[in-house]
């Protein structure tokens, strides 16, 4: 059996090709949700922001019903935040 953060860790880092073709590219997307969050709240979110509100839902889904695919995505979203932390500034 695969350990669920080794699964986090290929969608985060191995499969973001894959992804981009549905999606585009994951870290651009969460740099767009920021905006448009920002937009509607008037309040300076940031891309970092966003994956630590996409960790809070998907713990919220959790407390209302355990599936294994909403800790797998809270582990990988918490996973992309840190390489945004590992990054090197441009």
């Amino acid at each position: 059996m695969k350990s669920i953060f080794k699964e986090a860790d290929e969608i985060v880092n191995k499969r973001s090709s894959e992804k981009e073709r549905q999606y585009g590219d994951f870290k651009e997307g969460m740099r767009r949700a920021a905006k448009i969050a920002q937009g509607c709240t008037g309040l300076p979110i940031t891309d970092k922001h966003m994956y630590l509100i996409l960790v809070a839902l998907k713990l919220s889904r959790e407390g209302y019903n355990h599936k294994q695919d909403n800790i797998l995505d809270a582990i990988a979203y918490l996973g992309a935040l840190d390489n945004t932390y590992e990054e090197k500034p441009k």
